[in-house]
């Protein structure tokens, strides 16, 4: 059985989008284990609010790939979405993924166990994203208490702050998707 392990940086969306990721992974036969055990692929869901975030996100990546050097390593998330070209020095990492393509990550596992998807690097350009991404049904979480995520992105471009560069614009999720959710996992 392939194995995934993860390490989530940051905030509680980056909680609730490693939760879809595992429960997508999980439907699709793979078994979740804990970051520090051996695991096929690590996912890091990377965090950049901070220079600290950035460092850290950038020390798990190349944690993970200690743990088991033969594994391979998926940077997602907020580092990935605004820093690849920083990231793309790191030669441990397999694939960058910006936070758009979190949703399709059974297709990037499946293509990297395969070996069709080594050394690539990708991400979406997050200013052309107009609609919120739906993960589809989610059930799993590591935590006692579930996160809903209902917006995604900031309109506000604040001069201190990244998230607009790294989340896009201000998406909300249909109201019907998040009771529905709620009404799943109650």
């Amino acid at each position: 059985m392939k194995t995934v392990a993860f390490i989530t940086l940051g905030c509680k969306v980056n909680q609730y989008e490693t939760n879809a990721m595992a429960q997508k992974l999980k439907n699709h036969g793979y078994k979740i284990v804990e970051h520090n055990q051996k695991a096929d692929i690590y996912i890091i869901n990377t965090c950049t609010v901070t220079n600290m975030s950035d460092r850290k996100s950038r020390q798990m990546l190349r944690k993970a790939k200690e743990n088991n050097p033969s594994s391979k390593i998926i940077a997602v998330g907020c580092y990935a979405q605004v820093a690849k070209e920083e990231l793309e020095k790191i030669e441990c990492i397999d694939i960058i993924l910006g936070n758009e393509e979190k949703a399709d990550i059974v297709t990037y596992c499946d293509e990297i166990m395969q070996g069709k998807r080594s050394s690539q690097k990708e991400k979406e350009d997050i200013f052309s994203v107009k609609e919120f991404a739906e993960f589809g049904e989610i059930t799993y979480t590591e935590k006692t208490r579930a996160v809903i995520k209902v917006q995604d992105g900031c309109d506000r471009f604040c001069s201190y702050c990244i998230i607009p560069y790294a989340r896009g614009r201000v998406r909300s999720r249909k109201p019907e998707n998040i009771i529905n959710e709620i009404k799943r996992n109650s």
